[in-house]
């Protein structure tokens, strides 16, 4: 019925410096979720009261307006406290993913959750059995029912694809099974593999796991670089076999319920929970492909400004320029807010009262999960953010990010109940990659050199290179991987290299000589954990792209367009996300808002080549 839980997770650039600190500032306070784990689980076990409700109005939703009321009204209350205990055992958990307490804490929400969907296997069928014509009398009836009524047409829109009772009740059985690929990669990938430490120039040896290859990977030791891509890249490919077995079984998983709910694809039943028309998906692919030429143009001034005679893949990720400067996390804050002005006050008011609260985790540390992401769950409270701050460009770069998401989360539950607070994640990537855009800008406008200049000009093209052409590369691949799956093929991790070494070669112009790819790192596929998402990341594409088109009309129409892109995040998920952004004048199922973000790419690129034409 309801979205399970916005947790918006990102793969960012963080590096690894172990902090010690007590429950400060840089620190989020969970105790305003639940004040004690006994609380927290008070809260768990009192969903067994809710289940034996949600069991009382089954089979009465259709006798009245007032019973179709009272029925959705304990359902959304029984959602709403659900998503409360998983957003606190969560994040507890996420700290230290090492703390098995907190593990098991996280593993029983997700029971919970499996036993909330089971006791809603009826729901479905009963309303689909109802029917919309009297649906729609009962709404009109009852202007309380209002706030459902999106809730409702996505259910009967599903009508083909939904069982009967017992069928969903056995599907909901299967909940769990089916989260344990991903669990299992998460244990794997943060905990269990045993990786690599390597000598630094200071002397130190430094582990090479998540946080150390995407700190170490950004250095302008280019030998270090290898150094680290051999170190990281060998490590995992010793456990390819066993990652490769694990995400086939989530794959395979996958294809099974589409099937079970009568999808011809994956991809269709992925696209259909939110009525997205499948050309947005096929347009991206296209568009982006038939856009690598000026991928490649990007990759050859890299070379240029690099003064490297081949460019290799280990090279993407170093500054193109060297920036002396260090961006604390109270100085990204402060720099944050101010690039924010172009959205008005009280934007900036409500981001500043927000940040100066313990709402974020900021600092790495060991054990903690890697990346960055903001999580929503607790409506009645406010979102929390994770982050792995290093004083650094990047630092601020994701917090401006995930920012994005809070303020979306904030404009959002002020405006709509919670049955329609929870935004489809097609709309969820637009203003955390807008903000970035914003953030781009300021630095641009108030560089004090050139050569800054161009460091965030080369930022920018470095976004656009791994939220846009990356992402829709991983796109790429995970398509691959379900058609196959869906035909009948057998994959394995040796195989998925091969399917990816050849995506990563052709995006990367390796047979043109633009950047050689050494076969040892067509194992990066393994580095990504949204691939346990299904169809998730060829909308941080989608997202940048249409980003890119509201901040465009922020700059030309000014109040008229902070308004309408305002009012998006106000809307959350009141219609359908391709519906609210074609309002919002952005059509993503045609090729013109990705022909308009390859020319601004193109012009970053003339204005780069502009300020190093000057400089010589």
């Amino acid at each position: 019925m309801l979205k399970k839980l916005s947790c918006f997770l990102f793969s960012v650039s963080v590096g690894f410096a172990v902090q010690t600190y007590a429950d400060d500032a840089t620190t989020w306070d969970l105790s305003e979720i639940y004040a004690t784990k006994a609380d927290w689980a008070q809260a768990r076990d009192s969903m067994k009261d809710d289940l034996a409700q949600i069991e009382k109005v089954k089979g009465t939703l259709g006798k009245s307006p007032k019973h179709l009321q009272k029925g959705l009204d304990t359902i959304s209350d029984a959602y709403r406290k659900m998503q409360r205990v998983y957003s606190y055992s969560s994040m507890l958990s996420d700290e230290d993913l090492r703390n098995t307490e907190h593990l098991e804490m996280d593993q029983l929400s997700t029971i919970s959750f499996g036993e909330l969907g089971k006791a809603l296997s009826w729901f479905e069928p009963e309303v689909l059995a109802i029917g919309s014509k009297k649906i729609e009398k009962f709404i009109g009836k009852n202007p309380e029912l209002e706030k459902y009524r999106h809730t409702l047409d996505e259910i009967l829109l599903a009508e083909p694809h939904t069982l009967d009772a017992e069928g969903e009740k056995l599907l909901a059985q299967f909940a769990a099974t089916l989260s344990a690929p991903q669990t299992t990669y998460g244990v794997l990938a943060n905990s269990d593999i045993p990786w690599p430490e390597i000598a630094m120039a200071d002397g130190k040896k430094y582990r090479i796991d998540s946080q150390g290859y995407t700190r170490w990977r950004s250095s302008q030791d280019r030998a270090l670089r290898k150094k680290v891509f051999d170190a990281y890249w060998g490590r995992w490919e010793e456990y390819r076999a066993s990652v490769g077995s694990v995400l086939y079984a989530h794959i395979q998983n996958q294809v099974a319920m589409a099937r079970a709910r009568n999808y011809n694809s994956v991809l269709e039943k992925e696209l259909s929970q939110d009525n997205l028309p499948e050309a947005v998906y096929r347009t991206l692919v296209e568009e982006v492909n038939a856009s690598l030429p000026t991928l490649h143009r990007y990759f050859k001034l890299r070379k240029q400004i690099m003064g490297v005679d081949q460019l290799r893949y280990y090279d993407m990720y170093p500054s193109l320029v060297k920036l002396d400067k260090k961006f604390d996390y109270e100085t990204s804050k402060q720099i944050t807010l101010d690039a924010m002005s172009v959205l008005g006050d009280d934007w900036v008011s409500r981001q500043r009262d927000g940040m100066n609260k313990r709402w974020a985790h900021v600092y790495p540390q060991k054990g903690k999960r890697s990346g960055a992401y903001m999580n929503s769950g607790a409506y009645d409270v406010h979102p929390f953010l994770l982050l792995n701050h290093n004083d650094d460009y990047n630092g601020l770069s994701t917090l401006a990010h995930e920012w994005g998401h809070a303020m979306h989360t904030l404009y959002s539950a002020e405006s709509q109940p919670f049955p329609t607070y929870n935004y489809a994640t097609f709309i969820a990537e637009i203003p955390s990659t807008s903000l970035e855009l914003i953030l781009q800008d300021y630095m641009v406008s108030h560089a004090k050199s050139n050569q800054e200049k161009i460091f965030y000009l080369g930022e920018g093209l470095e976004n656009l290179r791994t939220t846009f052409f990356r992402q829709a590369m991983f796109a790429e691949f995970e398509l691959e991987l379900y058609e196959r799956v869906e035909k009948g093929e057998a994959l394995t991790g040796e195989k998925m290299s091969q399917i990816y070494g050849e995506l990563l070669k052709r995006y990367h112009g390796d047979a043109e000589g633009v950047v050689k790819i050494d076969d040892l790192y067509t194992n990066e596929w393994m580095f990504i954990p949204h691939f346990y998402n299904n169809m998730y990341v060829f909308q941080y594409a989608t997202s940048i792209t249409a980003g890119t088109a509201l901040y465009d009309s922020i700059v030309k129409d000014g109040q008229a367009g902070v308004d309408n892109y305002i009012n998006l995040l106000r809307a959350g998920s009141s219609d359908y996300p391709y519906n609210l952004l074609t309002k919002a004048g952005v059509d993503l199922a045609t090729p013109a808002p990705y022909r308009a973000l390859i020319k601004k790419m193109n012009a970053i690129m003339d204005e780069m080549e502009a300020l190093l034409a000057e400089a010589s």
